[in-house]
């Protein structure tokens, strides 16, 4: 693993639990064909193990007969060190001068999939850019994909998706008429961990740049990242939700709304009240918006 960061190396051990790849049996590995090898902690009681002989534990096949082959298990490699890049600010920079140049939507989608110095990006299947109206007042903005979110390629599709659709629907909001959707981060977490400080900061130009392209009338923050990133804040989201804020980058100067992730809400569904509470908020704003 010479070479690897420290975040390059959480992922492929995360990607690795992932494949099943979960059980350390012995400190090297032990070859169970050849008559002799030692035999693992975990295939028998130890009791058995001291009993039977290591041949008829381990027989060793007969000389005319090979092992089946066994189907390969696939192993996430980890992702590669920042091409181009050695240090965090030149990345930064880089995607500065990409989302500058993009000056319109479809052109910062592309410089975002052709961006590649986030460590994220060679461990997803999709950069999930957006869904949603372009024209709308309602912009909300999460945290990153998830599992599905990744296999699909666009936002908020999984039972935490599903649960905030429901949720707009009620106060008038649907992905095809008057709400736009994106996130922080485009590329999938590997094993869905939150997205580190420096994979964060390296995506926000593009981010930035996404909502000046836009031009919402209000933002909708879905989450601590999110509202932390944009607003410039440390305050937890259980103590910035629902009460109203400035997303001020610039010559912007957008009303902003913090509520709980959906994800969230679907682990503890006793904060159904609080995010009703705030969506009811927003209904009454983006109503006279």
């Amino acid at each position: 693993m010479t070479g690897l960061t420290q975040h390059q190396i959480i992922d492929l051990l995360r990607q690795n639990l992932e494949a099943g790849c979960g059980d350390v049996l012995a400190e090297a590995p032990v070859h169970y064909y050849q008559q002799g090898a030692a035999s693992p902690p975990k295939a028998a009681p130890a009791q058995a193990m001291q009993e039977a002989p290591q041949a008829e534990i381990f027989p060793a096949p007969q000389a005319e007969v090979s092992p089946a082959p066994r189907a390969a298990v696939p192993i996430a490699k980890p992702a590669p060190p920042m091409a181009g890049a050695t240090e965090l600010k030149d990345a930064i920079a880089m995607a500065q001068k990409l989302a500058a140049e993009a000056d319109t939507v479809e052109a910062l989608h592309q410089a975002i999939q052709d961006f590649e110095l986030c460590g994220l990006k060679p461990t997803a299947k999709h950069c999930v850019f957006q869904d949603g109206i372009a024209s709308a007042k309602v912009m909300l903005i999460g945290e990153a994909p998830g599992k599905e979110e990744d296999m699909e390629g666009r936002p908020f599709v999984g039972p935490a998706g599903q649960m905030l659709d429901k949720m707009l629907a009620a106060i008038g909001l649907r992905r095809d008429e008057n709400i736009y959707i994106t996130n922080i981060v485009p590329w999938r977490p590997p094993g869905n961990r939150s997205p580190s400080a420096d994979e964060i900061a390296i995506c926000q130009p593009f981010v930035a740049r996404h909502i000046e392209l836009i031009q919402p009338e209000i933002l909708l923050l879905a989450g601590n990242i999110a509202s932390k990133t944009l607003l410039g804040t440390q305050v937890g989201i259980t103590k910035l939700r629902g009460q109203w804020q400035r997303y001020q980058p610039d010559a912007a100067n957008l009303e902003a709304l913090p509520m709980l992730h959906p994800a969230y809400v679907v682990r503890r569904p006793e904060t159904k009240a609080d995010v009703w509470a705030d969506l009811c908020a927003l209904k009454a704003k983006w109503g006279h918006a």
